[in-house]
């Protein structure tokens, strides 16, 4: 009988190594972006990537203000929020989103595709968005992510 035991090992958050990247938005669809950077905080690019532990990295995104949409979607596509009073519904055009909070059009892209649990919560928390070119992140080294 052979007595060697196969494991397979199972990345948790203390044993997960997180790295800092950097990702430059100037001319990137939203969509597209978004489902990129949602990927690399997840972790699903590691090979190592468990679906119930955090071992994602953080995501720089500069110039987030510069991002686009393809086709008519400036002008139709509408963001909600909702007070929770009775007519505290409001609505914002794409357009009107990337006059008064640009960072919010890719936050939401990216919310959007997370997990809606608490490890969702902690995965957001590793973006972080600036609309001009440079961040203050510089003692973290981060690196630029290829896609």
């Amino acid at each position: 009988m052979n007595t060697l035991s196969y494991k397979t090992k199972s990345a948790n958050s203390e044993t997960a190594t997180h790295r800092w990247y950097v990702v430059d938005a100037e001319g990137e669809i939203v969509g597209r972006l978004a489902t990129r950077i949602a990927s690399v905080l997840r972790g699903k690019h590691k090979p190592d990537f468990t679906p119930h532990a955090d071992t994602g990295d953080y995501v720089i995104v500069i110039n987030a203000n510069k991002v686009r949409f393809t086709g008519d979607k400036i002008n139709d596509k509408e963001y909600q929020t909702y007070s929770g009073y009775p007519g505290g519904q409001k609505s914002r055009t794409a357009k009107e989103m990337m006059v008064k909070r640009p960072n919010m059009v890719l936050e939401i892209a990216v919310k959007g595709m997370l997990p809606k649990t608490k490890l969702g919560k902690a995965q957001i928390k590793k973006l972080f968005l600036y609309e001009g070119a440079t961040h203050p992140h510089s003692a973290q080294k981060p690196e630029p992510f290829k896609f």
